[in-house]
């Protein structure tokens, strides 16, 4: 008869590895790093720009694909706003990459101070934009002659002038970098709204929208952060969805301690490697989840789906009895277990004495969890709400807790010694603030996710998904997804917490650019969670 498998050993740290997660830098870290790495030393400076192109170019057609499943149309209209320096360059090589692509697509360039204080490596992007793709470059020219301003002499090679065409595919915002401080100059602001009233598909920032700070500002789509992120992309309006493309620089230089990180794909790193072939599914955790009520039945069954399809070896869902023949049906690969229930169809306080016997067992490693799941779908029936509050004081200290939707209550979040995981949106956590314990992750749902641990000033953000996730259930998924993570690596909450929040929206990701954001169902995200695996 195999052995059970030994309790897992605590690593020498409970944060992400290096690699999965990179400093989120102020605009001076930001300076700083790059006049480390390159001493504005121009044949150090040329290959970064050539990388930041090519990763720019690949992720705006990858992201396109969320407005359209064939991608960006052959045809394509492109405006790129192009400035004098880096973000330039950036921008008018990711055009050429993408017209690399696109044989038939067209670019506008608008020089936004005209094309002769370019600088000498955005003079060099121009030229490689132009001599690829000689039929299908055009110069807009300056701000001013946009505007109907004075005209300007073209830059060599021969380019003609054009006024906007009623549409664009897409528009690359490269006019300013991060060394930009407002006020904005009259013409550029002007430029700036003009192209913000234009229609266009997508529009996409360079590392961030120019103008930022000012109160004219591109009105970006994406951004894509080259390199690092800045702290002033997060959470602003007008920078849209982040994405970070990663060059290396972290890798050359090192990372100092910082407040805040990024996720990257990374993090998933052991989820994509093989399954050691002498394993059982007692090494892959069992998974208590304690949810479910007449009134709300489907959000326990979505985490139930959830940690089956993000790889828990074992799931016990505890739910009311009245639902277990329907959910059995839905998911027989859970062992379900029907629980007393109160007059409204909720869990009855009565059903305490079914844990108290489950975390007592010692003879059957098959009987205990390895980590619980509280409040999907568990309504805010008084006596439901006092038991969960009892199974949260009662849970021993080697069984960690995820607590989910309606058990984020202040009596039960501060009850017991149990390490736990908390997932509040925003109105759920000024709810529970005052009451959260020391030392407990905390993953704070919102556009762009942060998890942290109390008394820590460390914070992880996960730039993953989108406006897909804007869809009842998708809480329950994460809630699935990360306590399947905790209960297969249970003394690291903090990393759990962090690798379910990435894999569910790296998993939105790829559902929103197969099928589009409009015209899905929560539960399709789970279709998508192995193709995440596979996107690095």
């Amino acid at each position: 008869m195999r052995p059970p498998p030994a309790t897992p050993t605590t690593p020498p740290d409970d944060t992400p590895d290096p690699a999965a997660a990179h400093p989120v830098l102020t605009l001076a870290d930001a300076k700083r790093l790059e006049t480390t790495l390159f001493a504005a030393d121009e044949t150090r400076e040329w290959p970064a720009i050539q990388r930041a192109a090519r990763a720019l170019a690949d992720a705006i057609l990858l992201d396109y694909h969320e407005l359209d499943p064939a991608g960006l149309p052959p045809d394509a209209r492109i405006l790129v706003l192009a400035g004098k320096g880096h973000n330039a360059a950036d921008a008018l090589l990711a055009a050429k990459h993408i017209l690399d692509q696109h044989p038939r697509a067209r670019a506008d360039v608008c020089f936004a101070f005209g094309a002769r204080p370019l600088r000498p490596l955005a003079m060099r992007a121009w030229r490689e934009l132009t001599q690829a793709a000689p039929h299908n470059v055009a110069q807009s020219g300056s701000a001013k002659i946009l505007l109907g301003g004075r005209r300007e002499a073209p830059p060599k090679p021969p380019s003609r002038n054009l006024a906007l065409p009623d549409t664009y595919a897409l528009c690359l915002d490269g006019i300013f970098g991060f060394q930009f401080r407002p006020p904005l100059d009259k013409c550029i602001a002007a430029l700036i709204a003009r192209v913000n009233a234009h229609p266009i598909r997508l529009r996409a920032a360079v590392d961030l929208p120019s103008g930022l700070g000012d109160k004219t500002t591109f009105r970006a789509d994406f951004t894509y952060a080259t390199g690092s992120v800045k702290l002033p992309v997060l959470d602003n309006e007008h920078c849209g969805r982040l994405r970070y493309l990663d060059l290396g620089f972290f890798e050359e230089h090192g990372q100092d301690a910082h407040a805040t990180s990024i996720l990257t794909p990374a993090i998933l790193d052991p989820l994509r490697t093989l399954r050691p072939s002498h394993t059982d599914k007692r090494d892959y955790g069992h998974l208590f989840i304690v949810g479910g009520s007449r009134s709300y039945p489907g959000a326990v069954l979505m985490s139930v789906l959830a940690a089956l399809r993000s790889g828990a070896g074992l799931v016990t869902a505890f739910v009311p009895e009245t639902l277990v023949p329907a959910f059995a049906a839905r998911a027989p690969e859970a062992i379900w277990h029907g629980l007393a229930e109160t007059s409204d169809g909720g869990l009855a306080l009565e059903n305490i004495s079914v844990f108290r016997e489950r975390f007592a067992e010692k003879t059957n490693s098959t009987a205990r969890p390895t980590a619980l799941l509280l409040g999907p779908g568990l309504s805010r029936e008084r006596e439901t709400l006092a038991l969960a509050a009892d199974l949260a004081r009662m849970t021993p200290a080697d069984i960690p807790l995820v607590i989910d939707a309606d058990a984020l209550q202040p009596d039960i979040v501060s009850a017991g010694t149990a390490p736990r995981i908390l997932t509040p949106h925003a109105g759920e956590h000024a709810r529970i603030a005052a009451a959260i314990p020391k030392n407990t992750v905390v993953v704070r749902k919102a556009p762009l996710t942060r998890i942290e641990r109390t008394n820590t000033s460390t914070t992880y953000i996960s730039p993953f998904g989108g406006p897909v996730l804007a869809r009842g259930g998708s809480g329950d998924l994460l809630a699935g997804i990360i306590a399947t993570q905790l209960a297969q690596t249970p003394q690291t909450p903090l990393l759990a917490a962090c690798r379910g929040t990435a894999w569910h929206g790296m998993a939105a990701d790829c559902l929103a650019r197969t099928h589009g954001q409009h015209a899905v169902r929560t539960t399709d995200l789970l279709d998508y969670l192995s193709e995440a695996l596979r996107f690095e």
